[in-house]
This record gives C-alpha cells, sequence and structure tokens, in this order.
C-alpha cells in the first residue's frame, strides 16, 4: 500500500475513493488505484479519559467501580491528557483496522477529516495514537460531488499547515473538560453538602444559551405595555393624496429609547392644535434611486433560522437534513459553515450549478434560464471567504423523487438563494418629504419599485411579508413607506385634509424559538451594553460554533432545563433553579466569548495551546476559591 486516506465518515471515504478509482470494497476499507487505500472514522473514535483516570490510586473504588466525587480532590488537573478508545463495538474495530492499514502504508497518510477544527483534530488523535511517523498531507474539500473530490485530490497540503486549527480544536475540549468536570462535581458538592442531591451540570456555553432563554423569558413574563401615539397627516399635493408622520425635534421630551412619543398629555394636546391647520409647507424633497443587492448565500445560523420560521424545523434537524443533502446526495456545500459568501474563483462554475438545479428541482427549468452567470453579485468576496463559504447547490444534479420532502424544503431555499445571486439587484425609487404643519415637522416616505430583479424568485414571501407589515401599520397607526408621493419641491403648498393621533402600545419581545436563539448565540453581542464586551463578543462570533449550537440546543432540552411549546423554547423550573446556583461568571457569555477570541489566536500560531490550558486553569481555580451562593432573577 502506497497511500492511505482516512475520512472522517465512511460517506466521504467512498467519494473519495470513487473519485480515485474503486478496484474492491472491504469491509472497513476501501482499496483503489495507484496503491491507494481509503478509510474511514466514525466521527471521534477516541474520548478524553474521565476524572477518575487522574486521581490518585489513595483515592478509594465505590462498587460501581468509580471514584467518589470530593471536594479535596479539587481541582482535576490532568498533568498529561490521556485519550481513551470508546466503547462502542464498532468504534473499537474500526480504530483496530485503521492501526493496522497504518503498520502497512508505505510512503504517506492523508487526512480526510471534515473542512473544520474538530475535523482536523479528529483524524490527528488517531495518528498520534498509533505514533504515526510517516508524511501526512491534508484532503479539504468544502463539497463531496465528483468535481469538487477532484479538484480537492489534486491540491493536496501539507498537514503540518493545519496544527494550529489541531490545537484550538483540541483546546476547546480541554477547556470545556476541565470547566465541566471540576464546576459540576464542586456545584455538584456544594448542594449535597446543604441536604439537596441535585445534579448541577454547568457548561461554558451551555450555561451561557440557557440563561440566554432565561432572560427573555423574564422579559416576556414581567412586560408591561407602555402606551405611546403616532401623528399621521393626511395631505393633498402635486394631485396626490399622501401621509405625513410627525417628526419630534431633536431636544423633544416625552420619548421613549426608541423615540415613540410616550408622554400622551402632550401628544393629544398637540393633535388638537393641529387639528386646526389647513396648509402645509415642502420644507425639503428627495428622490433616489436605490438599489437592494442580492441576499447573501446561507451560513449554518441563517438556514436554521430559516428552517424554523418556515417550516417549524428544530436547528438540530436542519443540520441533519443539510448534511444528508452534503453526503448522501452530495447536491450542497458544507454546511457547517458561519459564512455567507463565495471565493471569486467558484463564479465560473455558475452555468453548470445552475444547470444542475435546473435539472433537481421539477419546473425550475424556467426559471434557471432567465438566471444570467455573467452578472457577480457583492457575495463573490475573497476578503470575506472564511474556512469554509457559504452554503450552495454543487454542480451534481440529485435525483428529486429520492429526497424526502423536508430534504426538498432545504435543498429548495439554497437554490433561490443561490439563484438570486444571477438576478439584477432590485431597484426601487425611494422619495422623502419633509412638511412644516403649525410650526411641528412631518415626514413622508415612499418607495417606489423600478426593478423586480432578484425580488422576482421571492414574490409569494414578499406579498406575505407585505400584508403582516401593513396590519401592523394598521394597528399602530404608522405611516405607510410603500406609498407613491408625488413630485414637489421645497416652499411648495400642500393641502392638510386630517390631522388624527392613534394610541398604540408597546409589545413584549418574543419568545425564543430554536431558530432565534441559533441567531442570538451568534449575535449575543447584542445583549450587553458595555462596548469593550459588545466589541469583544462581536469579534469571537458569538458563542458555540456554528458546529455546535444545535447539539447544545438539543442537549439543553434532554436535560431538561429547557422545555418547547410549538416553536417556543422556555427555561424549565429546574433550569432556573441550576441557574441560581452558578456564579455570574459562568452564567454570562463573555467567558465563553473570552475563550472563543484566544481559540482563534491558537489556531492563527499567535497562542499557544499550553498558555491557554493555563488561562482555564486560573479561571476553574478562581471559581472554586470564589463562589458563592447567588440569586438570580
Amino acid at each position: 500500500m502506497d497511500t492511505l486516506y482516512i475520512a472522517e465518515k465512511p460517506s466521504l471515504a467512498r467519494a473519495i475513493a470513487e473519485g480515485i478509482g474503486v478496484e474492491r470494497r472491504e469491509k472497513s476499507f476501501i482499496i483503489c488505484r495507484g496503491g491507494t487505500v481509503v478509510t474511514w472514522c466514525f466521527g471521534h473514535l477516541l474520548a478524553q479519559a474521565e476524572p477518575d483516570a487522574y486521581l490518585p490510586e489513595s483515592v478509594p473504588t465505590l462498587k460501581n467501580g468509580k471514584k467518589p466525587w470530593r471536594m479535596e480532590d479539587l481541582p482535576i488537573f490532568p498533568e498529561a491528557w490521556q485519550m481513551v478508545r470508546k466503547s462502542d463495538g464498532g468504534a473499537k474495530a474500526q480504530l483496530a483496522a485503521i492501526g493496522k492499514l497504518l503498520k502497512a502504508t508505505k510512503r504517506r497518510v492523508v487526512n480526510a477529516g471534515d473542512p473544520d477544527r474538530e475535523g482536523q483534530l479528529l483524524v490527528d488523535e488517531v495518528l498520534e495514537h498509533f505514533k504515526c511517523r510517516k508524511p501526512v498531507d491534508r484532503f479539504w474539500a468544502s463539497a463531496i460531488d465528483p468535481e469538487s473530490i477532484r479538484k480537492a485530490l489534486s491540491q493536496l497540503k501539507p498537514n503540518r499547515n493545519f496544527v494550529g486549527m489541531r490545537d484550538a480544536a483540541r483546546g476547546r475540549s480541554r477547556a470545556d473538560w476541565l470547566l465541566g468536570m471540576n464546576l459540576s462535581r464542586f456545584y455538584t458538592l456544594r448542594e449535597e453538602a446543604k441536604g439537596a442531591r441535585n445534579l448541577i451540570v454547568v457548561g461554558r456555553v451551555q450555561t451561557p444559551t440557557l440563561t440566554l432563554v432565561a432572560q427573555r423569558d423574564y422579559a416576556v413574563r414581567n412586560f408591561k405595555p407602555v402606551p405611546y401615539l403616532n401623528i399621521l397627516a393626511s395631505c393633498l399635493g402635486g394631485g396626490k393624496s399622501f401621509q405625513a408622520k410627525w417628526k419630534p425635534g431633536a431636544n423633544q421630551s416625552g420619548l421613549d429609547e426608541e423615540g415613540r412619543l410616550i408622554d400622551l398629555e402632550f401628544g393629544r394636546k398637540l393633535v388638537e392644535k393641529l387639528q386646526g391647520c389647513r396648509e402645509g409647507e415642502v420644507i425639503s424633497a428627495e428622490t433616489k434611486l436605490k438599489r437592494q443587492a442580492q441576499p447573501k448565500c446561507f451560513s449554518l445560523a441563517d438556514i436554521q433560522q430559516a428552517g424554523s420560521k418556515a417550516f417549524g424545523f428544530t436547528a438540530e434537524k436542519t443540520l441533519s437534513i443539510c448534511q444528508s443533502l452534503y453526503e448522501k446526495h452530495k447536491c450542497i456545500s458544507y454546511p457547517r459553515t458561519d459564512c455567507q459568501f463565495l471565493p471569486v474563483s467558484q463564479h465560473a462554475d455558475a452555468p453548470k450549478v445552475i444547470a444542475a438545479i435546473a435539472r433537481t428541482i421539477p419546473g425550475a427549468e424556467g426559471i434557471c434560464g432567465k438566471a444570467d452567470p455573467a452578472i457577480k453579485s457583492p457575495v463573490w468576496n475573497d476578503g470575506k471567504v472564511t474556512a469554509h463559504h457559504g452554503i450552495i447547490p454543487t454542480g451534481l444534479a440529485a435525483d428529486w423523487s429520492k429526497l424526502s420532502a423536508d430534504e426538498q424544503k432545504l435543498y429548495g431555499l439554497v437554490a433561490k438563494r443561490y439563484l438570486a445571486q444571477f438576478f439584477p439587484a432590485y431597484e426601487y425609487e425611494s422619495t422623502k418629504i419633509i412638511l412644516r404643519i403649525g410650526g411641528e415637522a412631518f415626514e413622508a416616505s415612499g418607495n417606489i419599485p423600478k426593478r423586480e430583479g432578484w425580488k422576482v424568485l421571492y414574490r409569494k414571501q414578499i406579498e406575505a411579508e407585505r400584508r403582516e407589515k401593513e396590519k401592523t401599520r394598521k394597528e399602530e397607526g404608522g405611516a405607510d413607506d410603500e406609498q407613491e408621493l408625488p413630485k414637489l419641491k421645497a416652499g411648495d403648498k400642500v393641502e392638510v385634509r386630517e390631522v388624527k393621533g392613534v394610541e398604540a402600545k408597546t409589545k413584549p419581545p418574543l419568545y425564543y424559538t430554536e431558530g432565534t436563539l441559533i441567531a442570538a448565540m451568534e449575535s449575543i453581542h447584542r445583549a450587553y451594553d458595555d462596548p469593550r464586551i459588545r466589541a469583544r463578543l462581536k469579534e469571537a462570533d458569538g458563542i458555540g460554533t456554528p458546529a455546535t449550537r444545535a447539539a447544545i440546543i438539543s442537549e439543553l432540552k434532554r436535560r431538561e432545563f429547557l422545555v418547547t411549546e410549538g416553536k417556543k423554547l422556555h427555561c424549565s423550573e429546574k433550569g432556573r433553579l441550576l441557574l441560581l446556583k452558578v456564579s455570574p461568571r459562568m452564567r454570562s457569555a463573555v467567558l465563553t466569548a473570552q475563550y472563543e477570541e484566544k481559540l482563534k489566536e491558537v489556531e492563527a500560531g499567535h497562542l499557544s495551546l499550553e498558555a491557554f490550558e493555563d488561562e482555564v486553569k486560573a479561571f476553574v481555580k478562581s471559581e472554586l476559591s470564589s463562589v458563592t451562593p447567588v440569586n438570580a432573577r
């Protein structure tokens, strides 16, 4: 055997083997042309050793074979980290098979983990387990259709170029172990000392995520609506009727933080005064032709939000469906991405991808035929592409009849978003008129479509959103910003037919759904007022990663810390009790954002793995020495 490829999973191994050329399939590997063999893992074949492995022999062993949890053993800091074979029989057998293949390999090994941190570590830890000393290359493909596989096979890179990714993944794993194992034991033992036998499980991402939901529940349940007043003027000018909304001055009192007039007494008196006015003067009138660029491609968080909103899918279900479209059907690119942009080099693939969409979706030939591959939208931007580009269809057509109904739904979303890049930008005429009525400023806005562009693909969705917006506008007394305004200029007079005040009430925030919680985890910086914290959280891209957020929510549900009510997510009583027990630092997203920031430095080679671990250990020590009971809302 000349070369051994080790893939993260069987589906990727099959795709690689087919790209090389299959000669014979065996139970645990595939023999290919040119003395190449392809084998696979089943995800992680090795796991972190349990804390018992690091406790001194003097700690007694219980009847169940485990060592007891004791305060005097904390903190548990491994001097030399141990990885153990997973107990699952299939995983153990596959690991043993990989060991034999590595021994028989003569020239080189290729790490074919998924194109992310975890995929890098997953194969590297197998190579380390068997003390592999042979040269190692890295296979990197963002999609596993035949063309993408062929490109990746021809562009192997030295595996040493990805050491930073491996160390970042290892750092995340060790940080989670150090925090979870030590602090979960500490909080549980502390409660036990008070006579309560409750398992208190904490995690650097799980706990802040649970806090987000608990805070939202509190905000909704304790929300008190505040009445406010919108003041509208119905006018006639230039031969057209239109509406204008009162615009408060810079020093106007009685406004809330969103600029709504909550001083109702003042507002009613102002309406009464203005009702006697019959004429207004145009202070300024401006019309501009504006463009709205095509929507960006889906990141995983984006499509999880879209799947939740459109179809009620859980975040985990959306990820599972996307994985099937990627691995089984090979018709979309790698889904575990935080990026919405595409590399410029892939623009040339557009005709092939558009043709694949036309062959996949029944009845799509017509709209695909109208797409112009020459159009290059802003989504094609090398400077904004991260490790993985946005989720797009591949050039491989899928058999529509072999896709499940749910797979068809998500493929349709991805395909439509990609097709939108090859339609012109949406263009509209935006007019803004400022009036003076009775000494008060009023503003009228109007947007008139001029070129439908990419929105032709979203007519039904846009119409549904327009109806919902119109319903809300009528309820709250807002001005219509889709109205067609007359051609006016400064100094023109308009007839004021009516001035009225429409009272409305502020609305509570919405309960989280899985889709909106994913979005909140990604943009958690918005939940903090301190500009330094906001900047740090934004730089860290929130809490969790695209690959882990759905699993975190599922784990919180499995442990019954989160409960569902239709699409809504709520923090359970069990979850609220847990939050009462842990420190503010563990409830805060700041910690995990700081770690994500540090892990990026590890990945870039600017911070050593050991230095990162030392920071985590220092935090654990400070928690064990300073934690006191806290009160949560």
